[in-house]
């Protein structure tokens, strides 16, 4: 079976076809580095780097390269803000980025081109452009004329009459822009510098470069003329993707990429995310459990939604940390996972309480060979795989990435281990061969790094859910029974109560002995 994506270009699915056998050239857009990012962030990040495993899980050598917006208004604003520079704001912003994107296990790309570190190809783009008839100068401005670039709309399906005044970029108003255009239309390539602004000489005078030509010039100088796959959030699409195909097409008289790839919205109890409407949260907020249940109630957000990654980032709140709501990294990516990437997928307490109990699921099974591989007496050799889970797994992300289809091949396996290892704990023995569960757990393993789901290192192997493990659940188990013969009844019930506020149900047996069960 072929993998088949769905092209936002040609608007239906179609089987894939690198440029080169075996190899996959990829861009995606990355944040502008003003501040923290939030959920809707950590969403195309994650949509993107399964995208990235599962087609190297395939046998493609993949190169993924993301970019940085490291020059803008809001970078400037919260440079003088903060009484700091652009540069130091970007670099900050960076490292945040990073910080938040390693907890969440998403892979470094192969390449970090930033904006700032691109003058040159970029200034060379607008060149070819001027020189082609498809960009003019005015009073230290260059701008693309759309009218000239016959598929303008291509990609979103706009026409020119749908555009908005000012659509061009971040930078200036719709007034001043309207003053040097020669088309509404028209769109921003490279803009004169305002007092006090950072700049770069060019033939032009002093500036710096419009938002979409960075990508275009990024794009071509990291990976080429034609990539195979651009992607990035659904809000991308228009003016910035479409954008990008006129500026790079024009210039080359090629396709920039042969497929478009776009991830739906988060929202939030079924609203978007919005300042006015105090719902932000950030990543770190949420891994830290520094978020409200009640979202309407948070402080109100002075970052942008952008969830394909130019848009912006918001701030992360004060407060005290609130631990009980912390979220797993991994519970993170599930919620990722539990819709399709072009569905839009709501941000509620019971969708994360959902995908919390499926990360404590599907954990349970990662650690079931930690546990148990000496005492099941497994051969460190073996590799071999459930092809059938398997199959079923690879026919789910062939069909573009279907992985609420593969996270039901991810439960089922883990179901089972789950179900062997209380058997295991209270029998002393498994019902199922130890080879077959060795073989079941090698599947789980491959299939859940296939999706970034990974016992993660600060969790101790043996650790189990609700933070005891089965050695620290048998202790307190003991501590109980020698309480209970010293006649400390009390001390018995605590330990008791303790287990049960932990998820441990216990049942003492006539012989003496007390079994337990997990739930």
């Amino acid at each position: 079976m072929s993998l088949t994506l769905y092209n936002s270009l040609t608007r239906r699915e179609s089987p894939f076809e690198p440029l080169e056998p075996s190899k996959v050239r990829m861009y995606c857009c990355g944040v502008t580095v003003y501040d923290y990012c939030h959920v809707g962030h950590a969403r195309a990040y994650i949509v993107w780097d399964m995208v990235r495993r599962y087609l190297m899980w395939r046998g493609y050598d993949v190169r993924y390269v993301q970019n940085f917006t490291d020059i803008d208004d809001k970078i400037l604003d919260r440079a003088r803000e903060t009484n700091s520079t652009m540069e130091a704001v970007a670099d900050r912003f960076i490292d945040e980025y990073f910080a938040d994107m390693d907890k969440l296990n998403i892979l470094r790309a192969d390449e970090y081109p930033r904006a700032t570190h691109s003058i040159d190809g970029i200034k060379r783009l607008i060149h070819e452009l001027e020189n082609k008839g498809f960009a003019y100068a005015n009073s230290g401005d260059v701008y693309y004329s759309v009218r000239k670039f016959d598929n303008y709309g291509k990609l979103s399906g706009r026409k020119l009459e749908e555009m908005e005044a000012g659509a061009s970029g971040r930078l200036e108003t719709a007034e001043i822009e309207a003053q040097k255009k020669q088309d509404s239309s028209d769109f921003a390539l490279w803009k004169s510098a305002k007092p006090g602004e950072p700049f770069w000489e060019s033939s032009w005078g002093k500036g710096r470069p419009g938002w979409h030509i960075e990508c275009s010039a990024m794009v071509r100088d990291c990976l080429g003329e034609t990539i195979d796959i651009h992607c990035g959030g659904s809000d991308l699409t228009f003016p910035h993707h479409e954008n990008e195909i006129a500026q790079s097409e024009a210039a080359t008289g090629k396709s920039l990429a042969n497929y478009w790839m776009h991830n739906a919205f988060v929202t939030v109890n079924g609203r978007k995310m919005s300042k006015s409407l105090h719902n932000f949260i950030t990543i770190r907020d949420l891994l830290e459990g520094n978020w409200s249940g009640d979202l309407e109630s948070d402080s109100p957000s002075e970052g942008g939604h952008g969830e394909g990654g130019h848009g912006g980032t918001a701030p992360t709140k004060g407060g005290s940390q609130n631990n009980s709501k912390a979220v797993e990294p991994m519970a993170v990516r599930l919620f990722v996972f539990m819709a399709q990437y072009r569905s839009q997928i709501d941000f509620t307490e019971e969708a994360i309480a959902s995908a919390r109990n499926g990360w404590n699921t599907i954990n349970e099974g990662l650690l079931f060979g930690l546990r148990y591989a000496d005492k099941l007496s497994w051969d460190v050799e073996k590799t071999e795989q459930d092809t059938k889970a398997v199959g079923e797994f690879q026919a789910a992300m062939d069909n573009d990435f279907n992985t609420p289809a593969a996270l039901a091949v991810l439960f089922e396996l883990a179901k089972e281990l789950g179900k062997e290892s209380n058997i295991l704990v209270h029998q002393g023995k498994t019902e199922t061969l130890p080879e077959l569960l060795q073989q079941k757990w090698l599947t789980l393993v491959s299939l859940a790094g296939v999706l970034g789901l990974e016992v993660q290192p600060a969790t101790d192997s043996d650790a189990a859910v609700g933070g005891l493990s089965d050695a620290e659940i048998e202790a307190m188990i003991q501590q109980r029974k020698d309480a209970r013969i010293a006649r400390n009844f009390a001390e018995g019930d605590r330990l008791r109560n303790e287990l049960k506020d932990n998820g441990i149900t216990l049942i003492d047996q006539k012989d003496g002995t007390t079994i337990w069960h997990r739930g």
